[in-house]
């Protein structure tokens, strides 16, 4: 059994270490060989998310023979740095830096949650046919223009462009999930307060352009699903399962 801070019993050795990168310290974990041909990252929201709500879904990842991986972004969990002074660009260049370092060369699945969608289809634009499915939690797509803008305290630049009605509908996301050709799995929660249902169904839109498209639905979960899936581990291997075909 392996053992992570704050007791959590997971079924397989799941390994600490950090990556140095934009300034900051990251805190990252991962599990399963490190040299398997397949890389699964996955990637945690905005707000309270940090990578331990994530544990839990290594495992699923991994016992299906890939390496899974995942860390905190600057702001969160066990990291430094400053959630206001965490923008979705450093966001993006913090996770290729994992990645990067971390990930080998061989193929990469992404699993990102809420404002990780946006992460998602960032990494898709950068590495290409390298990545091989992409499953997206809640995903949040945001407008070109807040790219840069640090997140700030809920007063700043970033909050007006996200408040700003149908701000969204240029972000760069959504040509890139169009473009994908790979396996995508859009997990869905009967309940979600936080991403507008047009959204959603713009990034829905856009999988079935081109990607081997299958959507999962959770009708009894809300918008945190990682937290989901921490209570619902059959869930997670479902979403692992799908990313992963044998």
């Amino acid at each position: 059994m392996g053992e992570i801070q704050g007791g959590t019993q997971l079924p397989c050795p799941v390994h600490e270490f950090t990556v140095d990168c934009d300034g900051e310290r990251l805190s990252a974990v991962c599990a399963g060989d490190p040299g398997a041909g397949t890389t699964a990252v996955l990637l945690h929201g905005a707000g309270t998310g940090s990578k331990e709500r994530l544990l839990p879904l290594l495992p699923a990842f991994a016992g299906r023979g890939c390496h899974a991986l995942a860390f905190d972004f600057s702001g969160h969990g066990r990291r430094t740095g400053h959630l206001s002074e965490l923008s979705l660009r450093r966001r993006f260049e913090q996770a290729v830096a994992v990645i990067d370092a971390h990930a080998g060369a061989g193929p990469l699945v992404l699993a990102g949650f809420s404002m990780s969608g946006q992460t998602v289809a960032d990494l898709v634009r950068h590495y290409g046919h390298r990545v091989a499915s992409v499953g997206l939690c809640a995903p949040g797509v945001f407008a070109a223009a807040a790219w840069d803008e640090p997140f700030g305290d809920g007063t700043g630049a970033f909050t007006r462009i996200l408040r700003t009605p149908h701000s969204w509908r240029d972000s760069p996301a959504l040509p890139a999930l169009r473009a994908f050709e790979g396996r995508a799995v859009l997990v869905t929660p009967g309940t979600d307060t936080v991403i507008p249902a047009e959204v959603t169904r713009a990034v829905e839109e856009a999988l079935c352009a081109r990607a081997q498209y299958s959507r999962l639905e959770l009708p009894d979960a809300e918008h945190q699903l990682a937290l989901w899936f921490r209570d619902h581990p059959e869930d997670g291997r479902e979403l692992a399962t799908e990313l992963l075909p044998e």
